[in-house]
């Protein structure tokens, strides 16, 4: 009689052990689906003003800090934050010195964001390079600049988004290749 008690008391503590191991796996692959979730997200937002792309990669690469079982140093999350928080800022600043390089104003760079949220929502084809080139022009055109004059505006402001948001998405994109590298070594180990 002892020894069933010994064997039903094994036999649930392996059962409670394999549980454990169950739950413990399923929030490593619910981490890795979230974290693959905002460093997708993050590439996206590259080329959208609404997210700020690098960030929101990284994010993921918090997440994946958590799970147990990818190996995520403490280092790698502080310089990838910190390249994407500098990359944050100069997406401020880029397409700005893109308008003034040409001669623009504030109403180029507003009108370049505004353009882009039209575009990207419009139903024609290139809305997202149309729109922030239409949208400099119109915001130009807005503050009283002359047709030559505010068509090289919108070009040098179309120039700053294009610099800005091909820096974001290369910085996205090598985000993204650190996360493959790092859920492949949890899935081939």
């Amino acid at each position: 009689m002892m020894t069933q008690q010994k064997a039903i008391a094994a036999n649930k503590l392996l059962f409670d052990f394999l549980f454990i191991l169950f739950k413990i796996c399923k929030m490593d692959i619910f981490l890795i689906l979230l974290a693959l979730f905002f460093v997708v997200l993050g590439v996206i937002g590259s080329l959208l003003p609404i997210l700020p792309g690098p960030i929101t990669s990284w994010f993921g690469f918090l997440l994946l800090y958590f799970s147990e079982k990818i190996d995520f140093s403490l280092s790698l999350l502080i310089i990838t934050f910190a390249i994407a928080l500098i990359i944050w800022i100069l997406d401020f600043f880029i397409p700005a010195i893109g308008t003034k390089k040409f001669g623009g104003s504030k109403y180029g760079v507003i009108g370049t964001t505004v353009g882009l949220i039209i575009g990207v929502i419009s139903p024609i084809p290139f809305g997202i390079l149309i729109g922030p080139f239409l949208g400099a022009l119109v915001g130009e055109m807005i503050n009283n600049s002359k047709g030559g004059k505010a068509l090289k505006a919108a070009f040098g402001s179309f120039l700053g988004f294009l610099a800005s948001s091909f820096l974001k998405l290369i910085v996205s994109l090598i985000y993204l290749g650190i996360f493959i590298k790092k859920a492949l070594t949890y899935i081939l180990v």
